[in-house]
């Protein structure tokens, strides 16, 4: 018998064998994705595009359903624009 484990974002994930892979950035159609880096500054537009010049971006949530975006620092338990549950929601930088 297996047992079902659901994923959030900001949940830390472990290999097989016990090792860190990261904590969960995000889910897209294919999966989810984490980052390495502690704290919520892994997930900041510096991390995201370090060695690269580009115009400023904020960190916002945004939804995997609908599209829709909002202040990362309120980040609602699901999407105030389709219902889709926090789970669909995920870290995404705003230019």
């Amino acid at each position: 018998m297996t047992e079902e484990t659901r994923l959030g974002v900001g949940q830390t994930v472990y290999d097989a064998d016990g090792t860190k892979l990261g904590v969960v950035r995000g889910f897209d159609e294919d999966g989810f994705f984490v980052t390495t880096r502690d704290g919520i500054a892994a997930l900041s537009v510096e991390h995201e595009r370090a060695g690269h010049e580009f115009g400023e971006a904020e960190l916002v949530w945004r939804c995997s359903q609908c599209g829709a975006v909002g202040d990362i620092d309120e980040m609602p338990d699901e999407c105030p624009d389709c219902g889709a549950p926090r789970e669909e929601l995920y870290y995404w930088t705003e230019d």
